[in-house]
């Protein structure tokens, strides 16, 4: 099932403000009653088309964005690290989060602005020290996420609050996939047309049980929160004016441009 959040086009007769909804394979939305994160799958008699809509994140986590590092073997190669031993984690907060075909923008102090294609896991419920084998019980369904990240202050700063929490800085989407499990399926970026990351999921160091159970072991996850699980290697500069689309097998496609360097 396709959960998808959007702002309808006026004409269409149900108002002005987000809603959800659960797209078909004809691409009609049926429309939802409240957000189903919350408030659980209630449908109501209203359908739109998705060519009269604007899909936006699919969530706006109300609390944090949790993210994996180096959760590839070849990606932390290229970092010049090792393998970590246990995942390493880290929180972009909920203000970077933009939807598909949002613009990345590219804040005044950085000159070097990089894509990392990932796959998110959207939680369910309010959870703490799940074990890998009850995981499955507190995800909700998965998205695709670009984890963007201001190279340049990474390097200067040591750490990764600042190179990877701008505004805009967190593309999610285009819809929540309920159904998705995590395998082999191709994870792939592409900047202007040209094939940059290329893996499977089955690469991760790390796999979501696992993921999962170290996070909640540290902090208590909410409903509506968001985990992203690592990039795979070929991570990249981004130019101004650039598109970067990532697509997971199973899922679908997040594309997003970036703007011209603030000035």
């Amino acid at each position: 099932m396709r959960i998808v959040r959007f702002s309808p086009n006026t004409s269409a007769g149900i108002g002005s403000d987000p809603l959800f909804g659960v797209l078909n394979a004809e691409n009609q939305i049926l429309v939802l009653r409240g957000d189903p994160i919350y408030s659980g799958i209630v449908p109501t008699e209203t359908k739109v088309s998705l060519d009269e809509v604007r899909l936006l994140a699919p969530v706006i986590p109300r609390s944090k964005v949790v993210c994996v590092g180096k959760n590839y073997a070849d990606h932390a190669a290229e970092m010049g690290s090792e393998v970590p031993k246990e995942p390493v984690i880290f929180l972009k907060p909920n203000t970077s989060v933009i939807g598909p075909d949002d613009l990345i923008q590219w804040p005044r102090m950085s000159e070097r602005v990089d894509f990392e294609g990932e796959l998110a896991v959207v939680i369910s419920r309010i959870c703490k020290d799940v074990p890998r084998e009850k995981v499955s019980d507190v995800i909700f369904g998965y998205t695709i996420a670009n984890d963007v990240t201001a190279r340049d202050l990474q390097k200067i700063d040591g750490q990764w609050s600042r190179a990877k929490g701008f505004d805009t800085f967190c593309p999610l989407g285009p819809w929540i996939e309920t159904e998705f499990e995590p395998g082999s399926q191709q994870i792939k970026t592409t900047l202007d047309g040209e094939i940059k990351q290329s893996d499977v999921l089955t690469s991760m160091t790390f796999k979501i049980p696992e993921i999962v159970e170290f996070i909640s072991s540290v902090m208590t996850l909410l409903p509506g929160d968001v985990i992203l699980t690592g990039t795979p290697a070929g991570i990249g500069p981004m130019p101004p004016g650039a598109e970067v689309v990532i697509t997971i097998e199973g899922i679908g496609s997040l594309s997003n441009k970036v703007s011209p360097r603030a000035k």
